[in-house]
């Protein structure tokens, strides 16, 4: 089948947003702002499990045990318990996953307090990502709900800008309330992580239909590639987000002068989800392709350890496609996705991710910060490579 057939049903055109069905502006910004907070948790979690783990354990690093713990779990829950969702309203079931994750975080901030073993705190951590992963995939899915198609781009794009901010600003908040209490910290971070309970409306008719026309596997080729380039750009990303402490030691910075690389990942970052919202259009797939082959680029030069200037323009680079790409991958697998799979296939994106994230951290761990741009670089030029090959042969990988 053709990577790009269901794309025109689901007629992207930005010329055409002033007409057909008109949708309230309140619920969309209610999901909008929703979306933003939504992702505290997992921004705000290096740095708010590190200063939590310095009071048990002296070591700082003891915190990534959490952030492994939250970010496994979710690759393992991710379909299993959103599958659980199925024949529940979508709205009800997301705020139900929500709130679990909210109270497996509470139960770590209180197991802190009280200096518990920390394997107890490792796994609430682990039982908040185990619904993170289902509850993204629900939260994605609402949004099919509130809109018409032609105007998911732009929401996306607007999606993406605030979830850079979330990221910018969540774990500013984090050092900055950890420096109060850790545990204090923690449980503010996760009271404003539950604004989606409260935002996201209610939607009665939100339900995964039954499938008509066959279609109901949840992977199938098509799918498998959008997941691989989703987990490449997480890798790629991930190279300068966990690097960047290594990144200005390198330079000879201070490490804590490593926010100007993440600092110039985000604001490119930023500047593409507006981009994309200002536009809200389609891209063609030779546009696509040309966004994987600026990332690429970016990766490379950042792999090529020529300077800091160097270095910088590369994040810049990476930042500037980050929310292009993003949208155009959600929107792939909205199009290819049957209707009752569309939270499973979402909260497999989610996962997607995490792998990335997971693949950067054990490589940064195992080898070295030059090893893992390159690796990373590597992934991003093979999702490239890949795309270009299946555009240019005209073929989807059939369904």
């Amino acid at each position: 089948m053709n990577p790009t057939r269901g794309l025109t049903d689901l007629s992207f055109r930005a010329n055409a947003t002033g007409t057909g069905s008109r949708v309230a502006q309140g619920p969309l910004v209610r999901w909008l702002l929703a979306y933003g907070t939504f992702s505290v948790p997992q921004a705000a979690g290096p740095i708010a499990f590190a200063l939590l783990a310095i009071p048990l354990t002296g070591n700082p690093g003891d915190g990534a045990a959490l952030v492994l713990a939250v970010t496994i779990a979710q690759v393992i829950g991710a379909v299993p318990v959103a599958r659980l969702g199925r024949n529940s309203n979508a709205v009800s079931f997301l705020k139900t996953l929500v709130a679990v994750r909210a109270l497996s975080l509470i139960a770590l901030a209180m197991l802190a307090l009280v200096r518990a073993p920390f394997v107890m705190l490792i796994a609430a951590a682990a039982l908040s990502g185990l619904v993170n992963g289902a509850a993204f995939g629900y939260l994605r899915s609402v949004l099919n709900h509130l809109i018409e198609p032609s105007r998911l781009p732009r929401a996306l794009g607007l999606a993406a800008t605030l979830n850079e901010f979330t990221f910018v600003a969540a774990p500013v908040a984090a050092s900055g309330l950890g420096t109060i209490n850790p545990v204090f910290a923690l449980l503010v971070l996760t009271i404003l992580s539950t604004a989606p309970v409260v935002l996201v409306p209610s939607i009665s008719h939100a339900r995964a239909s039954e499938p008509v026309d066959g279609r109901g596997r949840l992977l199938t080729p098509s799918i498998i590639l959008w997941l691989a380039c989703t987990a490449a750009n997480s890798a790629a990303v991930s190279s300068i987000e966990i690097g960047s402490v290594s990144l200005a030691m390198r330079y000879g910075f201070a490490p804590a002068d490593g926010f100007i690389f993440t600092l110039a990942l985000c604001l490119a970052s930023v500047s593409g989800g507006v981009w994309v919202s200002a536009r809200n259009r389609m891209p063609c797939r030779f546009t696509v392709v040309l966004y994987l082959v600026l990332m690429s680029a970016g990766a490379v030069l950042i792999a090529l350890d020529l300077s800091v200037v160097a270095t910088l323009m590369g994040a810049v680079i990476v930042g500037s496609v980050l929310a292009p790409l993003g949208t155009y991958y959600s929107l792939m697998l909205d199009a290819l996705s049957a209707p009752q799979r569309k939270a499973e296939v979402f909260a497999l994106s989610r996962t997607a991710n995490s792998i990335g994230i997971i693949l950067t951290s054990a490589t940064l761990t195992a080898t070295s910060l030059v090893a893992t741009q390159v690796v990373s670089a590597m992934l991003i030029f093979l999702a490239t490579a890949t795309v270009a090959t299946v555009s240019l042969l005209g073929a989807s990988c059939a369904r």
